[in-house]
C-alpha cells in the first residue's frame, strides 16, 4: 500500500566513510554504487569534503565519479555538494562538462557554500565571505556552462547548457532555498541540520517544510520543482541488530563531533542518537518512522545514506536491497525493468 507521496527518484548517497584506508575506502563506495545501480536505484550521490576524514572521505568528487561512470551505465551520478566558494569555478564547469559527457549525460551537478569554515583558511579565503563568494562562484558557473563569453573573451570547451537544468541547492535556511528556487535550481535538504536557539527539540520536517515553502514559491512559473529529501536510512534483517550498530556508531561519531563541535561533550549517547534525525531498523520500522516525515512527502527524490551508522560494508550492501525491494516502494518507487531485488 502506498503511504505517501511517492518520491520520483531513489538516490544513494555516500560520504565515504568506511572504516578502511582511503583506497579501500573509494574501493568499497563503487562496489556499493554498483550495487545500488543493480537493485534498481535512479541516482549515486557523493559529498566533497577537505582534509577531515571522518567526516568525509572525498576531496575530488568528479575524479571520483568518472570511475563510477566507466563502471555502471545506468545509474545518474551527482554531487552532494561541491563547495562551490573553494573551487575556481570555471574549473568546476570544464570538469562537469567533460564527465557529463563521459558519463552519457548522467551528472547531477550538487552545489553550496560549505559547512567545514577552517577549510576556507587552507585554501587562502575567509570563511566569512563563502556567501558572497558562493554567488559570485555560481554565476561565473552558470555563465560557462552556458556558452557565454567569460574575461578576456573566450568561451567555455565544451560548453554544457543541458547541466543548468541538472542544479542543484544545497542549504539549511529558508533564505538558501528561496535562492535556489529563484535560480530554478533543485533543492537539496539535509539529513540532519542544526536547530536554532528556542527550537532545539524541533522536527527536522518542522525545519524543512517552511524551506520547501519558499523554494515552490520562488521557482521561475513553468519550472519544475526537484526536492531532494536526504535521509540517514539503516535497514537491517534484525531490528537488535540494527540498534546495536546504531550505538556503535555514534558513539564514534561522538567522539569526531568533539573536535569540532566542543558544546556536544555534555550530550548522552542516548541524545545524540535521538536528535540525529535517523531512519533505522527492520524495512517495517523505517518504513514507519519514514512515514511520519512530512517534508520526505513533499520531495521528488529521497537519497539515503547510512551515515552516522556507517555498518560494516556487507550490511551497507544488505540495506540497499532493502531499502529498494521493502522501503522505497512504500512510498510509490518502482524500480526499473531487470533490477535485482537480492545480490548480496
Amino acid at each position: 500500500m502506498t503511504i505517501a507521496k511517492a518520491p520520483l527518484r531513489l538516490g544513494f548517497f555516500t560520504r565515504l566513510l568506511d572504516l578502511a584506508p582511503p583506497a579501500e575506502r573509494y574501493r568499497l563506495a563503487l562496489e556499493q554504487i554498483r550495487h545500488a545501480e543493480r537493485c534498481g536505484f535512479d541516482a549515486a550521490w557523493v559529498a566533497q569534503h577537505h582534509f577531515h576524514a571522518d567526516e568525509g572521505g572525498l576531496p575530488s568528487p568528479f575524479v571520483f565519479l568518472a570511475q563510477a561512470a566507466a563502471a555502471t551505465g545506468r545509474i545518474r551520478l551527482g554531487t552532494g555538494i561541491v563547495t562551490l566558494p573553494l573551487e575556481l569555478p570555471i574549473r568546476v564547469a570544464e570538469d562537469a562538462a567533460v564527465l557529463d559527457l563521459l558519463s552519457g549525460e548522467r551528472l547531477e551537478l550538487g552545489i553550496g557554500p560549505g559547512g567545514n569554515l577552517s577549510a576556507f583558511r587552507a585554501f587562502g579565503l575567509d570563511s566569512e565571505r563563502r556567501a558572497e563568494l558562493f554567488d559570485g562562484h555560481r554565476q561565473v558557473l552558470v555563465d560557462a556552462l552556458r556558452g557565454g563569453v567569460l574575461d578576456g573573451g573566450d568561451r567555455l570547451y565544451p560548453d554544457r547548457p543541458p547541466l543548468l537544468d541538472r542544479m542543484w541547492q544545497a542549504t539549511f535556511t529558508v533564505a538558501g532555498a528561496r535562492r535556489a528556487g529563484a535560480a530554478g535550481d533543485g533543492l537539496m535538504l539535509s539529513r540532519t541540520q542544526p536547530r536554532p536557539q528556542g527550537q532545539e527539540g524541533a522536527r527536522l520536517d518542522a525545519l524543512q517544510n517552511p524551506m520547501i515553502d519558499a523554494y515552490l514559491a520562488a521557482l521561475p512559473p513553468g519550472r519544475a520543482p526537484r526536492i531532494m529529501a536526504s535521509r540517514t536510512v539503516f535497514v537491517a534483517d534484525d531490528g537488535g541488530e540494527a540498534e546495536r550498530l546504531v550505538r556503535a556508531g555514534y558513539a564514534r561519531h561522538r567522539a569526531r563531533l568533539l573536535e569540532t563541535k566542543p558544546e556536544t561533550a555534555g550530550a548522552s549517547l542516548e541524545d545524540l542518537i535521538a536528535g540525529s534525525d535517523i531512519h533505522a531498523g527492520t524495512a517495517d520500522q523505517v518504513v514507519q518512522s519514514l512515514a511520519a516525515d512530512t517534508a520526505l512527502a513533499r520531495a521528488t527524490e529521497l537519497a539515503v545514506q547510512v551515515h552516522s551508522v556507517d555498518p560494516p560494508h556487507p550490511l551497507v550492501l544488505r540495506s540497499i536491497e532493502l531499502v529498494a525491494s521493502r522501503v522505497a516502494p512504500a512510498f510509490g518507487w518502482r524500480p526499473p525493468a531487470g533490477a535485482v531485488r537480492q545480490v548480496a
